[in-house]
């Protein structure tokens, strides 16, 4: 049979030597000149055992995690360290400078300061105004958290409805919100004025007479958290807003189907899987009120007899007014202890009773 390649293939050759004592030997010789292999009958050929690359070492594997671990971290510090830089400089530094000047006994305009260590917070716990101070703070937090949340839920629930000019309404109610806390305060100034004012005008006519709101630190009170009140309603009705339009229908149908009235819906199915929006709430409008200052400065100015003057205020008023820079940072201080541990507390342990689904 001719040795001529089959279809394009090169077959080995057979070279076969004269018969021996242990029968023919043959050499199979590939035509590509490779190394011949020798076989004889009834052998086994054997191949060459393929060569394994030896397992890394614990050492080898330690060494490259920390090489890729290494140049992940860089990668990591190179993208944040403008943010971090910034952070610093403009959170932390303020921060940490504010708790020093605490310690100190310095008046606005002076070179000088007297180191006094904790001298200016015993003298602010001592004091019978701080405590008057932290009541009216702790007022005007609660009815002004608690007031927004109670009435924007419930324009919540009826912009929620299929209403004509729905967008109209929604742009209406929040509008409040991004006017500008000097004007709003300007604007509801000459609303409560007890002589020329609307709403004196309007009680008047219906028999009544206006309250004294600049004279009386009650009605001061009462009248600048009804502006403030007014001011968040818009924000809070369209966050509840938002969460009320993501509860899902298949809820609210499987209710309808059991029969569950508008009441029982409303506090079984809405109410809690609200929670979470409820929550946010809470956070952001505690802050925004212990800080609160362009209304009570517009309007009040801190009085009558102090009936109006918040932490944050008083912060100011110690700072500017009074020049006492030092007195003014411990005030600052308190407030960013109370915010703390108001914020912690609430994250803490109310978060564990929200529903997110």
């Amino acid at each position: 049979m001719s040795d001529a390649p089959l279809c394009g293939i090169a077959r080995p050759r057979l070279d076969c030597d004269q018969e021996g004592a242990y029968g023919r030997r043959c050499v199979q010789t590939s035509l590509r000149g490779d190394t011949p292999n020798i076989t004889t009958p009834g052998a086994v050929a054997i191949r060459p055992k393929a060569t394994r690359r030896s397992a890394p070492s614990s050492w080898e594997r330690l060494r490259h995690a920390w090489r890729r671990y290494h140049t992940e971290y860089l990668i990591f510090l190179a993208l944040m360290a403008p943010n971090l830089i910034l952070i610093a400089v403009f959170v932390y530094r303020p921060l940490f400078l504010n708790i020093y000047y605490s310690t100190l006994n310095w008046s606005l305009g002076s070179s000088t300061a007297i180191r006094v260590g904790l001298g200016n917070y015993i003298e602010w716990f001592t004091d019978p105004q701080s405590w008057t101070v932290l009541e009216v703070t702790a007022i005007f937090t609660v009815v002004t958290v608690g007031g927004s949340m109670v009435i924007g839920l419930a324009l919540a629930l009826v912009l929620n409805e299929r209403l004509h000019f729905a967008a109209f309404a929604r742009a209406t109610v929040f509008a409040p919100y991004v006017l500008s806390g000097v004007g709003v305060g300007l604007t509801w100034l000459f609303i409560f004025d007890p002589a020329y004012g609307v709403l004196g005008q309007i009680l008047r006519s219906l028999g009544g007479a206006s309250p004294q709101w600049y004279l009386s630190s009650p009605w001061a009170l009462a009248m600048v958290m009804i502006v403030y009140v007014w001011k968040n309603l818009g924000y809070t009705a369209v966050i509840y807003l938002a969460g009320l339009q993501a509860i899902s229908h298949e809820v609210l149908e499987a209710a309808d189907v059991d029969g569950a009235s508008a009441s029982r819906k409303l506090f079984s199915v809405k109410l809690p899987l609200l929670s979470p929006t409820t929550m946010f709430l809470v956070v952001t409008l505690m802050l925004s009120s212990l800080q609160s200052f362009d209304i009570i400065q517009i309007m009040t100015q801190g009085g009558p007899f102090g009936g109006t003057t918040t932490l944050m205020y008083e912060v100011y008023h110690d700072a500017f007014v009074n020049g006492r820079i030092g007195y003014s940072s411990t005030a600052a201080v308190i407030l960013f202890v109370i915010l703390f541990v108001m914020t912690f507390f609430y994250m803490r342990f109310v978060e564990r009773k929200v529903t997110y689904q």
